[in-house]
């Protein structure tokens, strides 16, 4: 009996035909989501999602053996739900890393150039080239990278590429990741609290657990030096964002978020 698999995000069509022949049956429903999703998952042995949360009610009205979610995060599907009805739950690890990577590299280029205020005053008919030549510029940064998985270290490598330094928080790691950070002359700090004093550009790359909500917090933003760059490509929770506001014009930070905390 073929396995039957429900993709609840888009989906690129030359993969599904991929699946279907290797003998699965591929249903491509994107717009599900809520109430609509659990309504759909009958019948279904695997069910694949990137953004599309995943709730116990969801769960409950299925035949589900394994959810796939096609990134590297897990915390848009409830885990516990999953466990207690033998729902196998798994992720795809360092796929889309070069991507997230690159587009967090794009957020640094964009705001030292300041590239999306002049593209917006541009299409207002406003061409302010006095303004806009004008640039700190990335070579001699000093670059906090906060997560080193394999995002957080395709960022780091890129960041070296254009003439940065690279600073972490010390910690073990594996021996190829030590390697790869030993490469870049990356320089270790004791704490959190010393890596975002020290930096000009602070770079979060951390998966969405209890540990990490509102990781940059009033405390952790005390430590910032003013016109410090933040970009954030994880996950919008590990913000505190009232804090961030609290202080953003105060200190003249520069924010490039690709996440929000109510997304």
């Amino acid at each position: 009996e073929p396995m039957r698999v429900l993709f609840a995000d888009r989906f690129p069509e030359q993969q599904l035909a991929q699946l279907r022949e290797h003998g699965c049956e591929c249903e491509l429903r994107p717009e599900l989501a809520g109430d609509e999703l659990a309504g759909a998952l009958a019948g279904f042995d695997v069910l694949v999602v990137r953004s599309t949360t995943v709730t116990a009610a969801a769960l409950e009205c299925s035949d589900l053996r394994l959810v796939v979610r096609a990134g590297a995060g897990t915390n848009t599907i409830d885990l516990a739900a999953a466990s207690n009805r033998g729902i196998y739950v798994c992720n795809v690890p360092g796929k889309n890393a070069i991507a997230v990577a690159e587009l967090a590299f794009g957020l640094l280029v964009a705001i030292d150039r300041n590239i999306p205020d002049n593209v917006s005053d541009l299409r207002d008919g406003r061409w302010d080239k006095a303004r806009y030549q004008r640039a700190s510029g990335l070579r001699g940064r000093q670059v906090g990278v906060v997560g080193l998985g394999a995002i957080g270290l395709a960022f780091a490598e890129r960041v070296s590429a254009f003439g940065m330094t690279v600073h972490m928080v010390d910690r073990t790691r594996s021996d190829e990741t030590q390697a790869r950070l030993d490469a870049l002359g990356a320089v270790a700090h004791a704490d959190l609290e010393t890596l975002a004093a020290t930096c000009d550009v602070l770079s979060f790359h951390v998966p969405a657990v209890s540990e990490t909500r509102h990781l940059l917090d009033a405390e952790l933003l005390a430590e910032i030096r003013p016109g410090t760059i933040i970009l954030n490509t994880s996950r919008g929770e590990i913000v505190d964002e009232e804090a961030l506001l609290a202080v953003i014009d105060e200190k003249e930070l520069r924010v490039g978020l690709d996440v929000y905390a109510n997304e």
